[in-house]
């Protein structure tokens, strides 16, 4: 809800002045995003197969929540989040259903070149997302760096079949996903002791 501040009169109209006290939603769409990154590359990393776990997380918590934290950040004006957090919910909604979809008989899977172009337009958005964080804190700048970096890493995995770059890359993006978890949670810490308490680094 967003509750209203003290009106004044100007020229003889009532001005009616509202302070935004809704709740930040970037913590909910971060922690979507980062905890599902690091399952799916505990997986690229060799750790555990493609399961239902790496699916669920990515309908739900990688998707759905990641989407609902977009539609938040619409309503606060932030056109950077809304922009992010509901284009990478829809990526992870269009990840599982690329990989389901073959299964049910809805359409061939995908070849590796085709993936690898999947993968690699994630990474160009991503890489000019990237600017925008310059604007807003350190810790954001690592997180997109490193996700554009990881959609390359997977798309030149999937054009040249090395499991060496694979592997790598699921490194590369277990290290993706626990800083924006990193991220959210400095967020949520520092918000509700009212001080720092896990630096986010702003921009001066």
């Amino acid at each position: 809800m967003q509750n209203q501040m003290a009106t004044g009169a100007v020229s003889g109209e009532i001005i009616t002045k509202t302070k935004d006290s809704t709740a930040n939603p970037a913590p909910l769409g971060l922690l979507g995003f980062g905890m599902t990154t690091v399952l799916l590359n505990l997986h690229n990393a060799g750790l555990f197969g493609l399961g239902s776990m790496i699916l669920g997380m990515g309908i739900f918590c990688g998707g759905l929540a990641q989407v609902f934290a977009g539609l938040l950040e619409w309503k606060k004006g932030n056109t950077f989040g809304t922009t992010a957090f509901t284009l990478y919910g829809i990526f992870w909604l269009s990840l599982v259903g690329l990989l389901v979809m073959p299964k049910i008989g809805w359409g061939e899977p995908s070849e590796n070149s085709a993936m690898a172009a999947y993968l690699f337009i994630w990474g160009l958005f991503t890489l000019v997302m990237f600017f925008g964080t310059l604007r807003i804190s350190r810790a954001l700048q690592f997180v997109f760096g490193s996700l554009a970096i990881l959609f390359f890493l997977l798309a030149l995995g999937d054009i040249t079949g090395s499991s060496g770059i694979k592997l790598f890359a699921g490194v590369e993006g277990i290290i993706c996903g626990l800083s924006a978890m990193y991220t959210a949670l400095a967020q949520v810490l520092n918000e509700v002791h009212g001080r720092i308490i896990l630096p986010l680094g702003p921009v001066k």
